[in-house]
């Protein structure tokens, strides 16, 4: 079913809907973690962690949301997740006895210990054959990177099209815009990429 499809039979009460309809939203959300929490509060805050809490508060408050279209869904979605990483930022910065300075710093954590980079895997289309993992993860984190240096809607429509490999058409459907809009994302983003990374040789394009 199309994203419209599910949003609708999800409000309707089908469950394997909602549930399908929420892993179209995972990158996304996973991303937007990602920028708001800082690196530091990331050694103690996993995104993942923040994503599956909202999740679970989605589902609880599903009735309560009166939007029918995916763009409406998704800034649902993005308002709940910044309120939990807000509590979080509370939590472990605002309270003194889990200060961020009392904690061991990247650069002394211990060799290996990728936790901080685990949601990656966790993109749709972040994961290729054996022989190419190595450098779709290298790549993969380069490009996160420097999506973050964009406005939210220009690494959201380079997102969908260049990690999930989506058509026009259902990054249209998903964000609420244009045609002619969305075409002006990804040109504005791409230019603004090749500023920061060499796009023209990564295997996202």
């Amino acid at each position: 079913m199309s994203t419209t499809r599910l949003l609708l039979a999800s409000k309707e009460g089908d469950n394997d809907a909602f549930g399908e309809l929420l892993e179209q939203y995972r990158g996304y959300l996973l991303m937007l973690a990602h920028r708001y929490l800082s690196e530091r509060l990331r050694q103690r805050v996993d995104p993942a962690d923040i994503v599956q809490l909202t999740y679970l508060e989605a589902k609880r408050d599903l009735p309560a949301f009166r939007g029918n279209s995916p763009a409406e869904f998704a800034g649902w979605l993005r308002g709940m997740l910044k309120n939990n990483v807000a509590t979080a930022v509370t939590r472990h910065i605002s309270t003194k006895k889990r200060s961020l300075n009392r904690e061991v710093s990247v650069a002394q954590a211990p060799a290996g210990d990728a936790s901080g980079n685990l949601w990656i895997a966790q993109l749709p289309g972040s994961t290729t054959s054996p022989s190419g993992v190595a450098i779709r993860d290298e790549a993969t984190l380069a490009l996160v990177e420097a999506l973050h240096q964009l406005p939210e809607n220009q690494a959201e429509a380079i997102r969908l099209r260049y990690m999930e490999g989506l058509p026009l058409s259902e990054i249209v459907e998903r964000m609420g815009k244009s045609d002619t809009a969305v075409a002006g994302l990804l040109k504005r983003g791409l230019q603004k990429l090749r500023t920061i990374m060499d796009v023209d040789n990564s295997p996202w394009a």
